[in-house]
């Protein structure tokens, strides 16, 4: 079965090996934003030959095809997921690293109008979000 990514790189006419069939693969089944170094742990349980530079070499072939995105969430690491089709931000849980993706059409009314204001058309945007889980007994929205 080919995956998603793999099925992406099929369609722009790139060289699949068996190792970037492995590295799609892996970077399809990803439910979280794996950084280069979690890809290759995952991606070495199924072909144990895959080195880390091909790795990093795949990630950036990826990632230049606009077939992955890269993030920063402030941790140091680049991470990443497969660049969709439907929008979406992250919300970045600072004391564990779990990202959330969300959709907020409020947000999305909120930036346009924003950029109407000062004469802009707004063509893209990226949103993260950075938080802490709320204590016992606090209440969302105090800062």
């Amino acid at each position: 079965m080919v995956s998603r990514i793999e099925q992406r790189c099929i369609d722009k006419s790139m060289k699949m090996t068996d190792q970037r069939r492995v590295i799609a693969r892996v970077l399809s089944d990803s439910a979280d934003h794996p950084d280069v170094e979690e890809v290759y742990r995952r991606a070495t349980m199924i072909d144990p030959h895959i080195s880390i530079a091909t790795v990093y070499r795949t990630v950036r072939l990826f990632e230049e095809a606009s077939i992955l995105e890269r993030h920063d969430f402030g941790d140091g690491r680049a991470r990443y997921e497969e660049a969709a089709g439907d929008h979406h931000d992250h919300l970045i849980d600072m004391n564990s690293g779990k990202v959330i993706e969300f959709t907020s059409t409020e947000i999305e009314a909120l930036q346009r109008e924003i950029a109407k204001r000062y004469g802009y058309r707004l063509v893209g945007h990226r949103l993260e979000l950075y938080g802490v889980p709320l204590a016992a007994g606090e209440e969302p929205g105090k800062e």
